[in-house]
């Protein structure tokens, strides 16, 4: 619901998610003295592969909560709800669509640094306003928050994935139980619980906890089942494997790069095999799906892709994989933002 950082756009900048990291501590940038020991590679399972459908590309276009009204030049102007808002954007490369005039008549502008996880600030042309401000999205309300980091709390290209989940828990007809690892500010969660799911929610950053919790308040969804874990989300799915407990459904949304609260180091190249075979051992006999989304675009879906089929073999289902994108309103163009991998039972 970010960050990752290479190469790819907008993402978000906890590791699940941890403080933003001074620029030494990006993601992707190993730091060698404290690199931790490498994990043991799971082995590999046998059994046929799941069948598959790629690519497939899943669209957010326009609509009353949020739009891309245009997009160039290395930047992106967006509409959320009543506000208008200019952040940079390096996947666009083209020319911008909509006049000067057009992208001057906005209520925020991030500027100073703008490479991946660069602090910056906002600068408000019209009426300065507060850190926090009034969203939502298919009738959640939530609060937004202008970061020195760029991001504003919400990723709206994941709303194809909510809506998948919410059909999925709908149809169930039964008690299901999500994990929602890398959970950042909690959209995702409010989503599953208001579908009726039981809701474990994990994130590293007790700022972006706090900031969920919050939002769950703020969309009146206080007596909906939600666990709020302020957790390493690899520790946690271990501790979860060794407990016994089982979830239908599973999100992932691990950065290229992170700290857990207590220091420790994520890498997403050398730990994402060991945590996706966590999310499989963490299902229940009869699970819905598992979602991961890797907004590291270094490497192709075509790698999560594999490695989503190769960690689910033996289990049918279909594993999807592919992009998301967000329809652009000024001259209909496609703004890819991640790359993902989902593993459906039926």
């Amino acid at each position: 619901m970010k960050p990752t950082r290479d190469n790819r756009h907008d993402r978000r900048p906890e590791p699940g998610r941890s403080q933003p990291r001074p620029p030494q501590q990006r993601h992707g940038n190993r730091v060698a003295a404290e690199a931790p020991a490498q994990r043991e590679a799971p082995p590999r399972r046998a059994g046929a592969l799941p069948g598959e459908r790629l690519p497939v590309i899943l669209e957010v276009a326009p609509n009353a909560d949020y739009a891309l009204l245009d997009s160039g030049d290395g930047q992106k102007l967006e509409q959320y709800g009543p506000y208008r808002i200019v952040r940079p954007e390096g996947q666009a490369i083209w020319r911008r669509a909509l006049p000067e005039g057009e992208w001057s008549r906005v209520d925020a502008i991030f500027t100073g640094d703008t490479d991946e996880e660069g602090m910056g600030r906002w600068r408000f042309p019209k009426t300065p306003l507060g850190e926090t401000w009034p969203m939502k999205h298919d009738g959640i309300h939530y609060l937004g928050r202008f970061t020195s980091f760029r991001h504003v709390g919400v990723f709206p290209e994941q709303a194809s994935h909510w809506d998948h989940m919410a059909g999925l828990i709908e149809r169930a007809r039964r008690p299901v139980k999500v994990l929602n690892l890398f959970g950042y500010t909690g959209l995702a969660s409010l989503v599953a619980a208001r579908a009726g799911a039981e809701v474990t929610h994990v994130d590293a950053s007790k700022k972006a906890i706090g900031w969920a919790r919050e939002n769950q308040e703020i969309a009146g969804l206080l007596q909906k089942p939600i666990r709020w874990i302020c957790e390493d989300a690899m520790k946690f799915a271990e501790r979860e494997v060794r407990r016994g407990s089982h979830y239908d459904i599973v999100l992932f949304d691990p950065p290229a790069y992170g700290r857990g609260p207590k220091g420790e180091v994520w890498q997403l190249f050398e730990d994402l095999p060991a945590l996706t075979d966590l999310c499989r051992r963490v299902l229940t006999p009869k699970p819905l799906a598992v979602v991961l989304t890797a907004y590291s675009i270094r490497a192709s879906f075509f790698a999560i892709h594999a490695l989503m089929r190769d960690s689910f073999a033996g289990m049918g289902g279909t594993v999807e994989s592919g992009e998301l994108i967000i329809r652009e309103k000024s001259a209909g163009r496609a703004l890819s933002t991640s790359l993902f991998s989902r593993w459906v039972a039926a």
